[in-house]
């Protein structure tokens, strides 16, 4: 990469990071410092957790297709304002109902699919998918802070504090976006990126991506209505809340440490339908853990490690299976939908989670846990090994002409799975596997047909 590509690269991270940071912290934290609020109850506080994603599955699509209409930048700086606008609401109530007004101000700032444009405006095609990747650890890595970091600021400054602080976070991600990442002069049409008008049937009618959609819509249920009923748990077990990280804080070592053989197992030995059912068992048996534990201490610590364990690795292996099995041309649009079906399952499962904590307890929701996920487990029977092919963008200057027979001419060549040729954008999308060809092979190939 070069400087600019560099610097936008971080700066994104960083903005993402800090927007994700004001989703998370508050996660391990609202059931417990949450019910001193006036009016709260275990129903309002998963209503106050859900709401965030239900605001972000609706308008996270829209904020993609709205950034090609008035600017990248404008979008984002709009969004973090309405996100940083919520925590001040949250910050300043006193009520559950402000939290939940401000949780959805916060969830309504749907800046994700904006940052991934301006990323793609700002990189070169041979550096995208590395750019992209970046953002992809930066959220794993977020996510970790945001559960060591929010119990203890929440118990240094309390609730209102804690908003506070994801207020400043936010006006640090605009003051990022408006002063280090670099502007975009071009808006780059690249549908591996960004998504497609019109495209949404093709995305939706792939039985494999469906089943994908499913998964991170089941997980992030389980991740949020795991979490309604955790952090009282373990005060019952006599674990005070204010030192709830350090439970988090060594579970996530634990897991980030455990989880890397079994990514490079999967993508190197072409084993991912394996490691994704293993997955699946894992997270049955840390709900079932879970339950069983009730309020025993080191059985639930055992299960929240078995739980971020298996959870870590289902969030590298899900995208990376989107990816291979996007069609051509429409990884943008699969990964929109992707996105909005991971936030329907934190709306989902804070609310439901909190209306199960209300009336069974909060050991109900990891029973409820156990039953959905059995749900799942069968689901991923059915499922197939993925194509291990990689996305590719080719672009043709002015000067190339194409022949008429070119996509049949691609398709020959070893290693080529699928073509998508749209002359109106001077782009060829490919579907290749890396380990047959590469993207100098086909650039020459190219070449040679277009001279």
């Amino acid at each position: 990469m070069n400087f600019a590509e560099r610097r936008a690269t971080w700066g994104l991270g960083a903005v993402f990071s800090l927007r994700m940071l004001g989703m998370f912290m508050v996660l391990p934290v609202l059931t417990t410092y949450g019910m001193t609020l006036q009016g709260a109850s275990e129903s309002l506080i998963g209503l106050a957790i859900g709401i965030y994603g239900l605001m972000q599955a609706i308008l996270q699509i829209p904020f993609g297709l709205w950034s090609d209409r008035f600017g990248r930048k404008p979008l984002i700086i709009g969004g973090l304002l309405i996100f940083t606008l919520g925590s001040i609401i949250a910050a300043l109530t006193t009520s559950i109902w402000g939290i939940i007004l401000g949780r959805a101000l916060q969830g309504s700032g749907a800046i994700a699919a904006a940052v991934m444009a301006l990323l793609s405006d700002l990189t070169r095609e041979q550096n995208r998918t590395k750019a992209m990747a970046f953002i992809g650890i930066s959220f794993g890595i977020t996510f970790a802070i945001a559960m060591v970091c929010g119990p203890i600021i929440t118990h240094a400054i309390g609730l209102h504090g804690l908003f506070w602080i994801i207020a400043a976070l936010a006006l640090a991600a605009i003051v990022l976006t408006l002063f280090f990442v670099p502007d975009s002069s071009i808006h780059v049409l690249n549908r591996d990126s960004g998504m497609v008008r019109g495209s949404f049937g093709i995305v939706l009618r792939n039985y494999s991506l469906l089943k994908l959609n499913i998964g991170i819509f089941c997980m992030h249920f389980l991740l949020m209505s795991t979490f309604i009923a955790l952090p009282v748990q373990l005060e019952l077990s006599g674990f005070p809340a204010a030192r709830h990280w350090q439970i988090y804080l060594y579970t996530m070592l634990i897991a980030f440490i455990t989880v890397l053989p079994p990514i490079i197992y999967a993508e190197s030995k072409r084993k991912m339908r394996q490691v994704f059912i293993f997955c699946v068992a894992g997270l049955l048996i840390a709900e079932t853990v879970l339950w069983l534990a009730n309020i025993s201490f080191w059985p639930l610590v055992i299960g929240v490690l078995l739980f971020f364990i298996t959870f870590n690795l289902m969030e590298a292996l899900l995208p990376s299976w989107v990816s291979k099995e996007a069609p051509a041309g429409y990884k943008g649009t699969a990964m929109g939908i992707y996105a909005t079906s991971q936030f329907l399952g934190v709306a989902c499962g804070g609310t439901f989670g909190g209306w199960v904590a209300a009336h069974a307890g909060a050991h109900a929701v990891f029973l409820f846990g156990i039953g959905l996920t059995i749900a799942w487990l069968l689901l991923s029977f059915t499922m197939h090994e993925p194509p291990y092919v990689a996305s590719l963008r080719l672009t043709l200057d002015s000067k190339q002409i194409l022949p008429d027979n070119a996509q049949q001419q691609l398709l020959q060549q070893a290693g080529v799975h699928q073509v998508l040729i749209v002359p109106e954008e001077h782009s060829i999308y490919i579907k290749i596997d890396s380990k047959i060809t590469s993207r100098n092979q086909l650039e020459m190939f190219i070449n040679g047909i277009t001279s």
